[in-house]
């Protein structure tokens, strides 16, 4: 089963410890994450479902390509970290 963990920064605002979830794809699984704790839905998603800008999602420590594909395959081994993005000037 896939694992999705979310970085202590957003943890400070809503506790979600890591968990292995039944997901065939990156967009079930993070519902499935949510499920444990909904509020961290409104941190990670915007609202049209896209994973927000200053999120960034990562598999197997890879960044994902495409803020609003949601559609990208697990597999039962993958690791999904969930980070908010820091930026600065």
């Amino acid at each position: 089963m896939p694992t999705v963990t979310f970085a202590p920064q957003l943890q400070r605002h809503v506790a979600c410890p890591a968990q292995q979830v039944t997901a065939a794809t990156l967009g079930e699984a993070l519902h499935a994450a949510f499920r444990a704790a909904p509020l961290m839905q409104s941190y990670v998603l915007d609202e049209q479902g896209d994973v927000r800008k200053h999120v960034a999602v990562f598999i197997n420590n890879q960044l994902i390509a495409r803020r609003n594909d949601l559609s990208v395959p697990l597999a039962a081994d993958d690791v999904v970290t969930v980070i908010q993005a820091l930026s600065g000037g």
